[in-house]
């Protein structure tokens, strides 16, 4: 964090901090000579130093505080004639700073916050560290002064004038030097207690020994398995099901594909991390993306969004009172979301802990003043966001249309969160998985299998083997699967809980784990139509009634027969409404829920429900069944802000997690992150 030293007609901190001592030291030094005047010259110089600023704005607590003494002890002195301010100006001035520091430590405003922030710019101002910094530096001086005050009382003077000198002079320097290592020692302080190092000499040669294992293949597990093989690793991925892919897979149902959940994908952009993916894996993009056209629904009217202009156009068509905001909104969200894909070496944004980890404590120092405008997202939330820009609670309304890809409301979303999962869209558009969500999965299986990796499906992992707190390998069955790392792709909880087991870990990381909540779920209706829907959008968002219609086929033909169109229509479900699996009243809910979904679709895409060649769906108990994932949840774990995701390292060493669990969350685009990251971490970074 460089210091701000340009000239902006401030004093720095430190000097700020020393010239705002001198009234103190003149105070303690004419009056330990027994000088009467030891009160009235600090006033003097107290009021050269506050009335100047005054003017400003440009003084603190301190300031006001030594003003106010000094008025107090000069009338106490020289119109009431009593001697204690100045033979007891040691332990009276010390006190009287301690109860300063103390008071502005309660108000939860430190003293040095003010003093602070003539060294760091604005931007640093609100972050939460900054102020956890400046609370500890203040305790420290609250300690110091306290300290002094009894030294001034119990010891002589020789004695109290080197300690108290001593005290003061550490005081400095700690307030030089520990907001230089504090906010890289706050970043690291969980991570460090799990990062540790296993060393794989890649030469696993017997049948069931391999380099890493995978347990799920989900994309982001999916992800760093492609990565490692490519590294020359010999890597084992085994999945439960009897297809690759989790929640990005396909079906068919007679001459129709439909998708389980993946129809808009973020992350294609020439810096986003899916695109480095392909790149790394020497895939081409056109010939697994196609790119999608939305359009939204909002009080009746539609809105399409096929790209930015066109979108800003609309809004500003709809909200004329609001297009000067409009245009500066969308600035804002652009240069925050390049700032944050900006001099990517790894081709993803890292989260503090691997930022010091991986470049060094003044890399992540450096970060707000780098990125400027995604560091100012990074500690709002969206609504808080979209309040600074607009009135208009029904354009706000709109720009949280897609808030669905998070399963959070705007007062629960990270700003950031919002920007990298629901804005990018606005700014870059989302793309189709050509040939079905299944092809893309199903190119990153056959990517490993080319490399020497091996990939098992109806592999159920029913143990993770775990001896003296470090993976081993893991039990399918009868079988034993050996390796010194094991990257977990299966939900976090299933993780722990089941095939790692509570005895192997921590009670207050065992409640923790089990403490987290599950995010939303969703109902999904799949229908092969054979109606000519290629006028439509890919993609559908309907406002007012709370669904969304993905025209799968209208983003690959191939996805239905000539003519005919493969329609997925979406909305929220919670998984307790469902009875149990399997039962008439079950059956009967997810016909009911099927049936309201396809009158409403109707709506927009009038007599659909006469033209149903096939039909299925799915509710959040299918997801569940699977995809092993507790509650059918779409995202693994909720994604609000109060939400802390379990590190990609665990307390298990060897043992990783590379999915929606972890950093930084659910959706393709994310776990690609996090099987990224993993992998790099595996080969170290290198």
């Amino acid at each position: 964090m460089e210091r701000n030293i340009k000239s902006n007609g401030k004093i720095p901190g430190m000097l700020y901090m020393l010239v705002s001592f001198a009234p103190w030291v003149v105070y303690w030094v004419l009056c330990g000579m027994g000088n009467k005047l030891g009160v009235v010259i600090p006033l003097a110089i107290s009021l050269i130093l506050v009335i100047p600023r005054i003017h400003k704005k440009d003084f603190n607590l301190m300031d006001f505080i030594s003003l106010l003494y000094f008025s107090i002890a000069s009338a106490a002195t020289f119109i009431f004639n009593l001697s204690i301010f100045v033979e007891k100006s040691g332990s009276l001035g010390y006190s009287i700073l301690f109860l300063m520091a103390l008071f502005s430590l309660i108000i939860k405003q430190p003293f040095t916050f003010q003093v602070s922030k003539r060294d760091y710019p604005e931007i640093y101002w609100k972050e939460k560290t900054f102020l956890a910094i400046n609370n500890i530096i203040t305790g420290v001086w609250a300690a110091i002064f306290i300290v002094n005050a009894t030294i001034f009382l119990l010891l002589n003077a020789t004695s109290r004038v080197i300690l108290s000198n001593a005290l003061i002079a550490l005081g400095i320097i700690f307030s030089i030097v520990f907001p230089l290592k504090a906010p890289a020692y706050f970043a690291t302080k969980e991570f460090r207690k799990y990062d540790w190092s296993v060393n794989v000499a890649q030469k696993s040669e017997g049948e069931n020994e391999y380099d890493v294992i995978i347990v799920g293949s989900g994309i982001g597990g999916l992800t760093c398995g492609a990565l490692l093989s490519k590294r020359g690793y010999r890597v084992l991925v085994l999945e439960q099901h009897h297809q690759v892919g989790g929640y990005c897979s396909s079906f068919k149902r007679k001459d129709f594909t439909f998708n389980t959940g993946v129809e808009n994908v973020s992350g294609l952009w020439e810096k986003g991390p899916i695109t480095y993916l392909l790149r790394e894996l020497s895939f081409e993009k056109e010939e697994l993306f196609a790119k999608n056209r939305m359009r939204f629904i909002f009080k009746g009217k539609e809105i399409d969004a096929g790209n930015l202009e066109e979108f800003i156009k609309a809004l500003s068509e709809m909200f004329p009172k609001e297009k000067e905001r409009i245009y500066a909104f969308f600035d804002e969200a652009k240069k925050a979301y390049e700032e944050c894909y900006k001099d990517l070496v790894y081709g993803v944004p890292l989260p503090a802990e691997l930022i010091v980890k991986v470049f060094g404590a003044k890399k992540l120092l450096d970060y707000p003043k780098e990125h400027p405008h995604f560091f100012d997202w990074l500690n709002k939330t969206y609504k808080q966001k979209l309040d600074e820009f607009f009135t208009n609670e029904d354009l706000k309304t709109l720009l949280c249309a897609l808030l669905g890809y998070l399963g959070t409301k705007p007062e629960e979303t990270k700003a950031s969160s919002a920007l990298t999962a629901v804005v990018s869209y606005y700014l870059h558009g989302g793309y189709f998985p050509k040939g079905g969500a299944q092809r893309f999965a199903d190119s990153l299986k056959e990517f490993i299998e080319y490399n020497g990796g091996k990939v098992l499906t109806r592999h159920k992992v029913d143990k993770i083997l775990v001896e003296k707190g470090e993976v081993k390998g893991v039990r399918v069955g009868n079988k034993v699967f050996k390796s010194p790392i094991v990257v977990a792709n299966a939900n976090a909880k299933t993780t722990f809980l089941e095939l790692v087991g509570e005895e192997n870990l921590d009670r207050d990381f065992v409640e923790y784990i089990k403490k987290l909540k599950m995010s939303p779920s969703c109902f999904m209706v799949f229908l092969g139509v054979d109606m000519d829907l290629s006028n439509y959008p890919t993609i559908i968002e309907n406002l007012d009634e709370g669904y969304s219609i993905a025209i799968n086929s209208n983003a690959d033909p191939c996805l239905a027969p000539k003519g005919k169109a493969s329609v997925t229509i979406l909305t929220g479900a919670d998984y307790h409404d469902f009875p149990e699996r399997g039962t008439k009243e079950y059956l009967e809910k997810k016909r009911e829920f099927a049936e309201l979904l396809i009158k409403k679709a109707e709506k927009i895409i009038p007599n659909l429900s006469k033209h149903i060649v096939v039909q299925d769906a799915a509710t959040p108990k299918t997801f569940e069944r699977y995809t092993s994932m507790p509650e059918g949840a779409i995202y693994a774990f909720d994604q609000s802000i109060n939400t802390k995701r379990p590190c990609f390292k665990t307390p298990i060493k060897g043992l990783y997690l590379a999915s929606a669990s972890t950093f930084p969350g659910g959706g393709i685009e994310a776990v690609v992150i996090s099987g990224i990251i993993c992998a790099n971490d595996i080969y170290g970074w290198k």
